[in-house]
């Protein structure tokens, strides 16, 4: 700093403001005629974990469907990045589908292949790396998640902790910007779902990926999310978005204080 300026007077950095990673604007979900959800509208800036939380049957499974390609909306789009998702030709779709990593419910590896060969399947698939390459990229990718050694290993033959954690390694394989995790916790006792959330945290971090993840476990929501979006299958509307924190702590709306205070669980305050 120059001798003339004195701290006091030294510029104050502005703060940074979070960069819109994806966006959600006035899309309604339905199957035929039928409407699920209506009018949503929300932001995923980029290195979130948001979550998509609600009740059953309000529609969180479907929205991850819009979200990962798999469904298009009934109105409205999804920008990735400001570009529409759902505009773009079906080639771009593709290029931009590759940049997700998806993490199913059970895992879904498949049970043929050893976790070697589970993590190496995109990279077969869709790069034009030599095998001595992947093979080096999927022992990385199996050591981040804690599974070093445990490469021709059968899904059969591991923990359903682990299993989550190879299918995470699998999604994993491409380096992508989003990760999308339904129900990662599902199945797993507290102490494995404490280590899955510990996990998705330092991968968060490391990779500066942005996660979005449909759960309704509040210790997972209360311990890693920043953001979230709440769905109610009764209005068949968004009933409010934003740090899960937040939402408990001001949010008037009884059937989010409900949820988010039910049997009693909350926020950790140790």
């Amino acid at each position: 700093m120059p001798a003339d300026i004195t701290a006091a007077e030294a510029p104050i950095p502005e703060p940074q403001i979070p960069e819109p990673h994806i966006v959600v604007r006035n899309m309604d979900i339905a199957y035929g005629s039928f409407v699920l959800i209506r009018d949503l509208d929300f932001t995923i800036h980029r290195g979130d974990i948001f979550i998509i939380m609600g009740g059953s049957g309000c529609g969180k499974s479907s929205l991850m469907r819009q979200l990962i390609g798999l469904k298009r909306p009934a109105r409205g789009e999804v920008l990735y990045q400001g570009e529409s998702f759902w505009e773009a030709s079906e080639a771009r779709r593709s290029q931009l589908m590759q940049r997700f990593g998806i993490l199913y419910q059970q895992g879904a590896l498949w049970s043929s292949m050893t976790l070697a060969q589970n993590v190496a399947l995109p990279l077969s698939e869709y790069t034009e790396l030599s095998r001595a390459e992947i093979s080096d990229l999927v022992a990385l990718k199996l050591a981040l998640v804690g599974l070093a050694g445990f490469d021709d290993y059968y899904p059969s033959e591991i923990s359903g902790g682990m299993r989550k954690r190879a299918g995470l390694a699998r999604a994993m394989a491409l380096d992508p910007d989003v990760l999308f995790f339904d129900e990662p916790s599902a199945g797993l006792d507290p102490i494995s779902s404490k280590r899955l959330d510990d996990l998705i945290l330092e991968l968060r971090d490391s990779l500066g990926a942005t996660v979005v993840m449909v759960t309704h476990e509040l210790p997972s929501i209360f311990a890693i999310a920043n953001n979230s979006v709440f769905l109610d299958p009764v209005s068949k509307s968004m009933v409010a978005s934003g740090d899960p924190h937040d939402l408990l702590a001001t949010c008037q709306d009884q059937r989010i204080q409900d949820f988010l205070t039910r049997g009693g669980e909350g926020p950790s305050h140790e």
